[in-house]
Parts: structure tokens; sequence; C-alpha cells
């Protein structure tokens, strides 16, 4: 059985999750963390749904050998696809998933236009369809899929030519019908909001969802009695179905901090094989 002191389960398709786990560690440092990217199936956003659901029970029966209290899907496409399934699938076990965070654009927006940067796979999911039918009455939504981002940021390109290049193809058309609020509807998007924020201007609200995610994670385990009291900073643990090396290089970079990766074999879509 878990306890206060198991570590929080967090995974994503690739390194997009590092957003939320920055989020985190930043809310709470005292809360040992396993983290599984899985690069090898990376992007998430052009699979089929039955696909990402079995990568993401693979995933989740993997942190629950490992003895995780609570599982984030720090992955927008992974919970567009299969949160629902999940938490079925391991009722009652605990899991906080990723929402495009249109409730808050449309609170809060002044021109009643919203920009939305997400995945294909996320735009056509009942739960970003249910998102918008709730909250976003009365406001103008603006998509764009942003093909190759979360390609650019696997690679660590979060300044290059080439991924300018895709924002402003995403961002400028929607800047010229007035938007006044940019949501990312993927984990990966926040490394690159310097760049749409330079794109958009100063005017333009940018929602990182990471720190909701964050706090709901904390409360969740607050309600659930599992929240760690210790006033030390607990390690994290990573995990890679793809190129250790690449994900050892970005952790600095995206995280802000270092760590040992650890190579996750995938037996079948819904089997990871691999030593303890």
């Amino acid at each position: 059985m878990p306890s206060k002191n198991s570590p929080i389960g967090v995974f994503d398709s690739g390194v997009g999750g590092l957003s939320v786990l920055r989020a985190i560690r930043a809310l709470m440092p005292e809360e040992a963390v396993l983290y599984f990217g899985d690069q090898g199936h990376a992007p998430y956003g052009s699979r089929s749904m039955r696909q990402i659901q079995n990568f993401s029970e693979g995933i989740t029966k993997f942190l629950l050998e490992r003895g995780v209290k609570l599982i984030v899907v720090a992955c927008n496409t992974a919970s567009a696809a299969a949160l629902t399934y999940l938490r079925g699938r391991f009722s009652p076990f605990p899991f906080v998933g990723m929402e495009p965070a249109v409730k808050p654009a449309a609170e809060t927006t002044r021109t009643g236009k919203v920009g939305v940067l997400a995945t294909p796979a996320t735009f056509q999911g009942a739960l970003y369809a249910s998102v918008v039918e709730r909250f976003a009455a009365g406001v103008e939504l603006f998509q764009h899929t942003c093909p190759g981002l979360v390609g650019q940021i696997e690679k660590g390109e979060l300044d290059s030519a080439q991924t300018r290049a895709i924002l402003q193809d995403a961002l400028v058309p929607m800047l010229e019908k007035d938007i006044d609020t940019v949501v990312l509807g993927c984990t990966h998007y926040p490394f690159v909001i310097p760049i749409i924020q330079q794109i958009a201007g100063e005017k333009v609200r940018v929602i990182d969802p990471a720190p909701a995610v964050a706090k709901r994670t904390k409360s969740l385990l607050e309600e659930t009695g599992l929240k760690n009291r210790s006033r030390e900073r607990a390690p994290v643990r990573f995990f890679t179905s793809g190129d250790l090396k690449g994900m050892k290089s970005l952790l600095p970079v995206l995280l802000g901090e270092s760590g040992e990766v650890e190579k996750a074999v995938w037996k079948t879509d819904c089997e990871i094989e691999t030593p303890f």
C-alpha cells in the first residue's frame, strides 16, 4: 500500500511533462517523483486513441509496480485519449490529468477571442469538447495544431528559426483576429513561452496549466492523507523508452536540475519490460 513517503508518478509522451514536474517540484520539493518519458513512441499527437490508451496503461502498470501513490498524466494528448479509461481500469487509484485551460481564458478575455495551441488528438478528444461546451459560451476560439513543434522541443530546439516559424504560422493569423489570450494545450509548449510572448506581445496573456495541475496534485494528496510532511528535498527518478543521453542532456535545460536516466523497454504496446 502506498504511504506518505511513496513517490508521485508522472508521465508524458516525452519531455513535455517536465513542465508539469517543474511546477510540482516548485510547490512540493519534499515529494519524491518517478518520471516516465515515452520518447520511443513520441509524439503521441498523431497516434490513434487506442494506441495511446495502450501506452498509458502500460506506463501506469510500470509506475504502480514501483509503488507510486498518485499518477499525474502530464500529457494533454494522453489525458484526452486515456484519462477516463485509466480511472475506470485502475479505480479507485488517484489520477490527475491535463485539460486545456479554456475556463480561465474565457473568464478573463477582454476581446472574447482566444487562441488554443494543442495536438490533433487533444482537439479531437471528448475532454476538449466538454471543456469548450461548459466554459467557452460566447467566446470565439481559434485553434492550431503547431505541426512539428513537439519534435523541435524534444530536440531541445527552443529558439531555432524553425521553431519560431512554426509559432509564427500558428499565432499571426490569430493575432490578426484580435485574440488577447493564448491557451497552451500541450505540456511541451510552456518551454517556448518566451518566443510565444515575443510574437504575441506583452498585452496577450499566455496560460500555462502546469501550476494549476501541481496545486490539484497537492490538494488530492492532502485529501487522501498521502501528503509527505518532510522538509527535505526528495529525489526524482527518470525513465525513458527513448535515448538516454538525449533526455539526460535536456533535464538541466527544461527542468533546471540534473539526474540519471534509466532505460525502459516496451515488450508490447501494453507492457514494459525492464529491471527495477
